[in-house]
């Protein structure tokens, strides 16, 4: 009898130590309610000894993880039912079904309120999801959900789902959002399919028509360089001939004033020899006659070559 008594009170010495201590393990923060109250401090890694007999409740929260909460259609058997929960009404009045994956994990400095909503965290979240999906799903067309869905709600929920919780004071933070899937449900499926495909037609022949335009925009520009590079030769082969052209007529022209300085009657025998090579010229092209042609008995008649007007 005597052992069986010492034996009890080891054992309730035993449960006793046991009770007291939580072994809080690495990136784990504790949160201790004593009689119900939260205690300000919250031991780290390592042995913690508090009140035994369940005086003390320990909770551990394990700080950086990432905790998921799966969101919308999550199986086939789901999305038989009538009603699955990720099927939303869009703007224009069609269902779209959404598989969604939200990613958070907890505030160090907040870890007391997270402990106090732990148990209803991850309904809360998964809630506060689907009230967001479907304010966003019904200001959009269902061909807009469809389309740009996933690359829009990616950036857009984390925000926006963080914002709501924040007024709960759960100690979460949004990390991000994964949209696995937004598609139409199976009895419309194939008329999607087909729409997608023509959207997905019409950007094929929209990217050739670019590529056709920006090759012919090259083409283009590139012949307008050809024509300027030639533009510009011609220009300088121009100005370089119009250049000694000029320099040779003042060269001559300078010749010829010397001349005439020495000699009065050389720019008129240099005229009359430059314009009977002139007219010489010009009656080879046809342009002029002798007037010897055209002296008739009635005088002459000249109907090719106009008479110079009479002097008064």
């Amino acid at each position: 009898m005597r052992f069986l008594l010492y034996g009890s009170l080891a054992a309730l010495l035993i449960w006793t130590v046991l009770s007291a201590l939580t072994q809080v393990q690495p990136g784990e923060l504790a949160v201790v309610r004593r009689f119900g109250r939260v205690l300000a401090d919250k031991p780290g890694p390592g042995l913690f000894v508090g009140l035994p007999w369940g005086l003390d409740r320990v909770d551990r929260v394990a700080m950086g993880r990432e905790n998921r909460v799966a969101v919308g259609v999550v199986n086939k058997e789901e999305e038989q039912r009538e009603t699955p929960s990720g099927q939303l009404l869009t703007g224009d009045h069609n269902l779209v079904n959404l598989q969604v994956e939200v990613f958070y994990t907890v505030f160090e400095d907040q870890v007391e309120k997270f402990v106090l909503h732990a148990e209803r965290a991850d309904a809360l979240v998964a809630r506060v999801t689907e009230s967001v999906l479907a304010e966003w799903l019904a200001g959009r067309s269902v061909d807009e959900a469809l389309r740009e869905g996933k690359t829009l709600l990616r950036s857009y929920l984390p925000g926006q789902v963080q914002a709501r919780l924040d007024a709960y004071g759960m100690g979460v933070q949004i990390k991000r959002a994964d949209i696995n899937q937004i598609y139409p449900p199976e009895e419309v499926k194939d008329a999607f399919d087909r729409l997608a495909q023509a959207f997905t037609n019409i950007e094929t022949q929209k990217n050739k028509a670019l590529q056709e335009a920006d090759t012919k925009r090259r083409e283009a520009e590139s012949k307008v360089f050809h024509n300027q590079r030639l533009t510009a030769a011609y220009d300088q082969e121009q100005r370089l001939q119009a250049q000694a052209d000029a320099k040779t007529f003042l060269s001559r022209l300078e010749q010829y004033r010397k001349l005439a300085t020495n000699d009065l009657h050389y720019l008129n025998v240099l005229w009359q020899d430059e314009m009977t090579r002139l007219y010489g010229r010009m009656r080879q092209t046809g342009r002029v006659d002798l007037l010897d042609h055209y002296l008739s008995s009635e005088g002459l008649n000249i109907t090719q070559f106009p008479l110079a007007p009479k002097k008064k």
